[in-house]
């Protein structure tokens, strides 16, 4: 066995080197890292000194408290999902509270964590589809990280990280936990597209910033030579060391450990030569070591990862005793380095390559012979490397079945980024035989649905089913897996006819596969199918699905099915819903019974059935919890949030969307779809016309094609018609109700139609608005939407031709609205049929009106009430308030300061001039004692 190395030389180490020419960056770095949460990126070529740059930041940082876990990546890791990041949390147990034991959200790394096992709940059981590992391993990340805080979880070389590493540091730098921070280090030039696979946005609250490491300049070598060969040695050697080294630290620092055991260096700059490259510096260091450290630094050349001094000793073929003294030499000449407790190699991968490539050929291969006998032996085998060896030595055959395995294993283990680099290679085979290129490619298409960089892997696989000679259904597999990857990652109607055409490819052989990839289609949210396509697809696979008895295939189509427009209106609803398996022992099963109750209590929400929506979103919840997917919840979740706003409880709204966000705090729905509408409709009330209208853009622009963009398409519009604008509310509207048509939504109560009538109107177009009222009334037909119908009665009042039946049909929407519980519409059609009906009616609808959005907090709906309301005559007073009380006005003028608003938006939203709203602020705040900047604190 080789023994404990130990240092006996005045050799310098790399650490011991001056930090010089990277002051700023290290100032601009610890600063970003201080003020958590931040994210941090550096970038630079191969040998500027990043890792160097990332050590002086920590150490500056641990002098401040702050801890730090690095992490790395590497070309030659053995499977382990989201190995980078897990090496780094492992060393988080010194970091974490004594004693403490971590909840359940961290019990996911429980099996990839062995020495945090004491401080881990138990994993949870039962298995977990790509999607629920990576949301799973994500909260348990931030749990962990969150425990440990403050913290920086640093990860080097992010270019080899694999794809689902990659997604996963994407999810983390969207939702760090407080007093925590991410800094990646990369080579830019080794990237192509974004670092993460997906534009990393800054998040709210979030530090981000990318540094760029270049080449040092002479002063900064200079001072760099200085700090090794004092102040002579470097005003004679700086020239040299720039000419050869190019301001690169990496050859730099070599020349200068060269030169550091030369006594009289600093007085023979000659002793340098003439190479120029780390090759030559190298070369020159190894001519000084012993035979054995030679053997044993070429060997680890060849192994090409960091190992132990036993594996080098036996990859040298050096006995015990001699392979001892040769670490030694080759550590004290700062060939190799020491990695980590008996781990050891070269201090960067062109010191390595370098090395490598001088290496004849005769002894590389004999080399490669002999390792990959020693790894072969081992147990369990690492895979990777042995694929690595065997390739090495052109054994092409040995070679596919070593890689095979390797994926086979990554796959079993969930590292599906390893999986998928093994089995891109593979694919890229020439001459792989076709049944071989077929089993690859559907692991390959199986391995990365799911990942962020999925993309990747996408013209692989058009490649590979376009290849003679492959199966029909094999073919059909491919392609349908090629079709989800198209539309998880590209959205709209891309892989749609990749999987109508897999589908007529599997019908015969795998019609249970065809029957799911037939409803998938069917229910896809995109505005390119029309909802007859739709149909003829859920037909389709109701068709297919007669030919299998797969209980799995079942529930995927009927999931699929219920989802599918204008089904999801149809009576049958809760008689489905009911029908659902709650206890099957199939997980998929169980998984899209969930998905479905989730969809329900969406639908219910779109519709109007508020009274369903908290019993079938609670149920989705509970199961999804019990069969331990969690990753659901967020989407059930939200579903209650909804309903406060629909409700009219705005202010528990603003805390329960509060609370969803620190819960799930990287949802997708938070800003999108319905939640991102009912904020910017709050806004919209409350006079904050601008922030509103960025709620309804966001939306929008996530997914303008998505059926849940709707409602925003008609907030904005609304917004235009407020500026009296009819042609840009027009212009707006125009895409939604072209998706409205394709799809057929019309039991969704979006407020889309009305508005369009309303726009339509304004735009002295009667016969487009009397069209899609006419559309609307059709597609309701035989449909349950409460929402749907209270529209349906605001359009015909719009359209009415005598006040009388007018004033009628708004009163039937306001008493429709008041039945399915949501106030604000309700008030808005009492407004409505005030303003249509006899003038001896308005003063009492318009008063109960205004008195509604007081209690509502819809400032400027109430103000513009009120303000019709004098137009009819004076408005009997209240008695004088006391001088510190607010009055009814400054009570709203107060609220819309606690929101941030500015003199002007306070004036637009109470229909009063900017100078009247000044005289209001200046009483608010004299009454209250306080200043702006106080009150907007105190917003929910």
């Amino acid at each position: 066995m080789v023994g404990a190395v130990r240092r006996s030389g005045p050799a310098p180490e790399r650490r011991g080197f001056a930090f010089v020419g990277r002051e700023p960056e290290l100032a601009e770095l610890v600063e970003l890292l201080d003020a958590r949460p931040a994210v941090a990126l550096v970038q630079g070529e191969a040998g500027v000194g990043k890792t160097r740059l990332v050590a002086e930041a920590a150490g500056a940082l641990r002098a401040r408290g702050v801890g730090t876990v690095v992490g790395g990546c590497h070309p030659l890791r053995e499977p382990l999902p989201f190995g980078p990041v897990i090496d780094a949390l492992g060393a988080l147990g010194p970091l974490l509270p004594p004693g403490a034991r971590l909840g359940a959200a961290a019990a996911p790394l429980a099996p990839l964590l062995p020495d945090l096992a004491d401080r881990l709940p138990p994993p949870p059981a039962g298995p977990t589809g790509p999607g629920e590992q990576r949301q799973a391993v994500l909260t348990a990340t931030r749990a962990l990280l969150a425990a440990a805080a403050p913290v920086v979880l640093v990860v080097e070389d992010v270019h080899w990280a694999d794809d689902a590493t990659r997604e996963l540091l994407l999810l983390l730098a969207g939702s760090l936990p407080e007093d925590t921070a991410l800094l990646l280090t990369y080579r830019g030039e080794e990237v192509r597209g974004p670092l993460l696979g997906r534009e990393l946005r800054r998040p709210a609250g979030t530090g981000l910033r990318d540094l760029a490491l270049h080449r040092l300049d002479r002063p900064a070598l200079a001072a760099l030579a200085g700090s090794a060969l004092g102040p002579d040695g470097a005003r004679r050697l700086t020239g040299a060391l720039y000419e050869r080294s190019h301001g690169l630290p990496l050859i730099a620092v070599e020349d200068l450990i060269t030169l550091g055991t030369r006594p009289g260096a600093a007085d023979r700059p000659d002793l340098l030569g003439v190479p120029r490259s780390l090759r030559e510096v190298l070369a020159a260091r190894i001519e000084r070591l012993t035979p054995d450290a030679a053997d044993l630094v070429d060997a680890a050349a060849v192994l090409a990862v960091p190992a132990s001094g036993d594996l080098l000793a036996e990859a040298a073929a050096l006995p015990a005793d001699r392979a001892d003294a040769a670490l030694t030499d080759a550590l004290e000449r700062s060939v190799l380095v020491e990695h980590g407790p008996d781990r050891y190699g070269f201090s960067h991968a062109l010191a390595r390559r370098s090395v490598y490539d001088a290496l004849p050929g005769p002894l590389r291969t004999r080399l490669h012979r002999r390792v990959l006998g020693l790894l072969t032996a081992r147990d369990p085998q690492p895979l990777v490397q042995i694929a690595h060896h065997t390739e090495a030595l052109g054994d092409t055959a040995q070679w596919l079945v070593h890689a095979r395995a390797a994926a086979d294993r990554a796959m079993e283990v969930g590292d599906l980024g390893t999986a998928a680099l093994m089995l891109r290679r593979i694919i890229d085979h020439p001459g792989l035989p076709a049944d071989e290129l077929g089993a690859a490619a559907r692991s390959l298409a199986e391995a990365v649905t799911y990942t962020a960089e999925a993309g990747a892997s996408a013209d692989a696989l058009r490649r590979i089913v376009d290849t003679p000679g492959l199966a029909p259904a094999v073919r059909g597999e491919i392609r349908a897996r090629l079709g989800q990857i198209l539309r998880l990652h590209l959205g709209g109607s891309h892989g749609v006819a990749e999987l109508e055409e897999a589908a007529v490819e599997l019908a015969a052989d795998n019609p249970r596969h065809a029957a799911k990839t037939l409803a998938v289609i069917a229910a896809m949210d995109t505005g390119d199918a029309t909802a007859a396509e739709r149909r003829v697809w859920m037909d389709r696979a109701l068709a297919l699905l007669e030919r299998v008895d797969d209980p799995e295939a079942t529930a995927v189509v009927h999931t699929n099915r219920l989802v599918s427009l204008p089904v999801c209106a149809t009576p049958e609803i809760p008689g489905l819903l009911a029908a659902l398996p709650r206890h099957s022992d199939h997980p998929k099963v169980v998984f899209c019974t969930v998905i479905s109750l989730s969809n329900a209590a969406e639908i219910a929400c779109c519709t109007g059935l508020d009274a369903q929506v908290r019993g079938w979103a609670e149920e989705a919840t509970a199961l999804g919890e019990r069969a331990g997917l969690d990753g659901l919840a967020m989407y059930a979740r939200s579903y209650p949030v909804l309903l406060d706003w629909a409700a009219g409880r705005w202010t528990r709204f603003d805390t329960a969307l509060a609370a969803y966000r620190r819960r799930f705090p990287d949802s997708p729905v938070a800003d999108t779809g319905l939640l991102a509408a009912a904020q910017g409709a709050i806004a919209a009330a409350r006079g904050r016309a601008a922030r509103a209208a960025e709620h309804f853009r966001t939306a929008l622009d996530q997914d303008a094609t998505s059926v849940l963009a709707l409602p925003a398409a008609a907030g904005l519009a609304r917004l235009h018609l407020d500026r009296d604008d009819p042609d840009t509310a027009w212009r707006t509207l125009a895409p939604a109700l072209r998706l409205l048509r394709r799809r057929e939504a019309w039991p969704f109560a979006f407020d889309l139609v009305p508005t369009a009538v309303d726009t339509a109107l304004r735009r002295g177009d009667r016969a487009a608005a009397a069209a899609l009222a006419a559309e609307h009334a059709a597609g309701l037909d035989g449909l349950v939407s409460p929402g749907g119908r209270a529209e349906q009665h605001t359009a015909a009042g719009l359209l009415a031709d005598t006040p009388d039946a007018a004033a009628d049909a708004f009163r039937r929407a306001r008493d429709a609205w008041r039945s399915v519980g949501r106030p604000h519409p309700a008030a808005l059609a009492a407004e409505r049929a005030a303003l249509a009906g006899p003038a001896a009616d308005a003063g009492p609808l318009l008063t109960a009106a205004a008195e509604e959005f007081d209690r509502l907090g819809a400032v400027r709906d109430a103000s513009r009430t009120r303000r019709r309301l004098r137009a009819l005559g004076p408005v009997p007073r209240t008695p004088g308030d006391p001088a510190d009380t607010l009055s009814p006005r400054e009570r709203q003028v107060a609220d819309l300061l606690a929101e941030g608003a500015r003199n002007k938006e306070i004036a637009a939203a109470l229909f009063v001039s900017e100078r009247t709203a000044e005289h209001h602020v200046a009483a608010v705040l004299r009454k209250l004692g306080t200043t702006r900047k106080a009150l907007r604190g105190t917003a929910g």
